[in-house]
């Protein structure tokens, strides 16, 4: 149980990092002090993190003996008896997760374009592991663990406002230089 715990937690962690990796690359806060292709190779490689912490999380949740979980309940939605909707949720989660990571390798064959839109998919995929982990975590309610999520929380509503800020400051710089040429 602890095992399953832990790893749950780990994952969460992971993903977080592995967003706010995606955010980076894509605002560039730090200017040209990070290479793309650096950022880029740590964002997948915290979201393979956190996809091999998720398979943690389901093999010690099968093994765990105080809990009744079979493979389809780690497949398939709300056939969990413990809180079917959060830990459903939780499944839809960590397979549309492991859709967004093939579509790395995929990016060519779909076009650029619909796989960007597939991405997006990341952010549901963190307010839903967010929803997840605090409503059928069994340590939701410890310190740590309100730590975790509220510093993810953060972490990422700062950086998705740091990109969106950029993108209308970039968009009211390129207006401004478009007036005064014009």
């Amino acid at each position: 149980w602890i095992e399953a715990r832990a790893s749950g937690l780990a994952a969460y962690l992971a993903l977080t990092a592995s967003v706010l990796a995606g955010l980076v690359l894509k605002s560039k806060p730090l200017g040209r002090a990070l290479r793309p292709a650096s950022v880029t190779d740590t964002h997948r490689f915290l979201a393979l993190m956190a996809l091999g912490a998720t398979a943690v999380h389901g093999v010690a949740l099968l093994l765990d003996s105080t809990i009744h979980i079979t493979v389809a309940d780690l497949l398939v939605p709300g056939t969990l008896p413990y809180r079917p909707l959060w830990t459903g949720i939780g499944v839809v989660a960590a397979e549309l997760m492991l859709v967004v990571f093939v579509s790395f390798s995929q990016r060519k064959r779909i076009g650029v374009k619909n796989w960007r839109r597939l991405h997006w998919l990341g952010y549901l995929v963190f307010v839903a592991l967010t929803a997840h982990g605090v409503m059928s975590g069994t340590d939701t309610s410890r310190p740590y663990a309100v730590a975790i999520y509220a510093g993810a929380i953060g972490a990422v509503t700062g950086a998705v406002c740091f990109r969106a800020l950029g993108r209308v400051t970039a968009a009211s710089r390129a207006s401004s230089h478009t007036t005064s040429v014009t």
